[in-house]
């Protein structure tokens, strides 16, 4: 079934095509040949990692209208566990930018709490303000944005103490950072009554942001995540896969590693196997729960074309 551009959220998750088929496509395609070899970094290319947070805030605040990011509805048909946990729960928004994910999440449960962040003070101000026009119950108790660069600042404390972390995950305390209490969002009503924490998340949700972080980041960045996340608790993956159609569109001198590729803005994206996907997060301490590849076929009507994408869909438990 293809879908169009103003596709329901329903018809999101569709399979419209094999992987399989595409790769076997896209490998005897003489003229993308360049996308399969190997890639050998250089000084440079690590030099540039460091300046990625830059790079995204500028996009951010580019794009800070939020006309560029659509409200992902599908979310909710993809992972119904947003809608079926108990009350309270508590959820990790990954990357926030305006608020696309964090939105359908707080319409479909009004009992669940979003924590949301990004490193972009800019777009998190975006982002209230689109949820608080949303007009949703008891918004502003269940939608906390904050600052945190993730990636190289560590999450803050107030997320889960290091007393939090020696009760269920004895040797991730150091992943924390003490340098963002400055940035600790109004919680008076959400921290535990000893005042030092939330006491971790129930769900994460990691949707189109892992694929901006710089390749060799990744394992510490799901390491992060891992920490803060309860025992039992779900982390919700969706991002970029090989072959999408976005990648083949990259010219071969805008390759910074294998797989990965870099925008004339500067930002990032990484293109994902579902082996690639399962060797972070296991290796992480994570159980895999499901895992696979999305393939849709989407039509744009006003120019006739038709467009492949592939995105890859996750869903990973920390163990009790």
């Amino acid at each position: 079934m293809s879908v169009s551009s103003s596709a329901g959220a329903g018809e999101y998750h569709s399979k419209d095509f094999e992987w399989e088929t595409l790769k076997q496509e896209i490998e005897n395609d003489p003229s993308l040949q360049y996308h399969l070899l190997p890639y050998n970094s250089s000084p440079e290319a690590a030099q540039e990692a460091e300046q990625d947070s830059d790079a995204w805030k500028r996009f951010h605040s580019r794009h800070s209208s939020g006309k560029f990011f659509k409200e992902r509805r599908y979310l909710l048909k993809e992972f119904p566990e947003l809608v079926s946990c108990g009350g309270s729960s508590k959820l990790l928004e990954v990357g926030c930018g305006n608020g696309s994910t964090a939105l359908p999440i707080l319409r479909g449960n009004e009992n669940i709490i979003v924590y949301a962040f990004d490193c972009s003070s800019e777009i998190l101000e975006r982002a209230k303000e689109f949820v608080d026009a949303a007009d949703i119950g008891s918004v502003k108790d269940r939608f906390c944005p904050f600052y945190c660069d993730f990636c190289t600042a560590g999450f803050p404390e107030w997320l889960a103490c290091n007393s939090c972390l020696e009760s269920f995950q004895q040797k991730q305390h150091d992943c924390f950072s003490d340098t963002e209490e400055k940035n600790k969002p109004h919680l008076k009503n959400l921290l535990r009554q000893d005042d030092c924490c939330i006491g971790g998340v129930d769900f994460i949700t990691l949707i189109f942001t892992l694929s901006a972080v710089p390749l060799q980041r990744m394992p510490t960045a799901i390491r992060e995540c891992y920490s803060v996340l309860k025992p039992g608790g779900l982390l919700l993956f969706r991002d970029y896969g090989l072959y999408d159609m976005t990648m083949l569109r990259f010219k071969p001198e805008q390759r910074v590693e294998f797989r990965e590729y870099m925008r004339s803005d500067g930002t990032r994206s990484y293109f994902f196997t579902i082996d690639s996907v399962r060797n972070l997060f296991v290796n992480a301490g994570f159980i895999e729960v499901e895992l696979e590849y999305c393939c849709v076929k989407s039509v744009n009507r006003g120019k006739g074309k038709s467009m492949r994408r592939v995105w890859v869909h996750g869903k990973f438990r920390k163990p009790l």
